[in-house]
């Protein structure tokens, strides 16, 4: 028989796994900017048929190429200070409240399979992209598993209101990811704000659905406890 899931109790401003996140993706990048591009040498994800040479995120650099660990570490890499600040900014805003409902466990596993869904949905289209004669760059930084909590969140607070910066106006969390999902397909699809990873954004929202549609129990396949909310 299935159990229900139970969201946890109490809440925190900084639950462990966001905290966590946010303090090891602060100290990785200070240690990027401290080697250079030694760490996008062998972390960040490179398309498949990445020649030796290439243009990394802070010049020329030689690349090994794509390896299956690249699916996950490229996702505490960050391009550049305003990179980081604007990832963890959100990371934190969306994710504060979905840790503390989900609990740190599941809310990890969440991000974690956004960030390897993402990286693959990016893997995907950037080695097409290769080849076919387009330009080769890596990936870096964790929008995917970002917006895989943006989804999470607007799935189960859809009414609570948003402000947005651009322009100042409400809006609900519901209509907030939707947009926002619509606008990164148009952008991906039409080449428009080229050099953003709008593929992983949208690779982060596609398997977060899969994942909580799997633990809501509205999957062929069924988990042991169905989350409801």
């Amino acid at each position: 028989m299935n159990q229900t899931f139970r969201p946890v109790t109490g809440f925190s401003m900084f639950p462990p796994v966001i905290k966590a996140l946010l303090i090891l993706n602060v100290l990785i990048f200070v240690v990027e900017m401290l080697t250079g591009n030694s760490m996008q040498h062998l972390l960040a994800l490179w398309p498949l048929g990445t020649p030796d040479m290439a243009m990394g995120p802070r010049g020329p650099m030689e690349v090994p190429g794509f390896y299956p660990w690249q699916v996950l570490t490229y996702g505490f890499l960050h391009a550049n200070l305003m990179h980081l600040g604007l990832n963890l900014f959100a990371l934190w805003m969306f994710g504060v409240a979905i840790e503390n409902a989900w609990g740190s466990q599941r809310f990890l596993v969440d991000f974690l399979v956004c960030v390897i869904g993402a990286g693959l949905l990016q893997l995907g289209v950037a080695s097409y992209q290769v080849a076919s004669g387009g330009n080769i760059y890596p990936t870096v930084g964790a929008s995917g598993g970002v917006f895989g909590i943006l989804l999470a969140f607007g799935m189960m607070f859809p009414n609570q209101r948003i402000m947005l910066l651009f322009p100042p106006i409400p809006m609900k969390a519901k209509w907030f990811v939707l947009g926002f999902g619509a606008l990164t397909l148009f952008f991906g699809v039409t080449g428009t704000m080229s050099g953003i990873a709008h593929f992983a954004h949208l690779g982060g929202m596609l398997f977060g659905l899969v994942l909580i549609l799997y633990w809501r129990g509205q999957l062929p396949v069924r988990p042991r406890r169905i989350m409801r909310w």
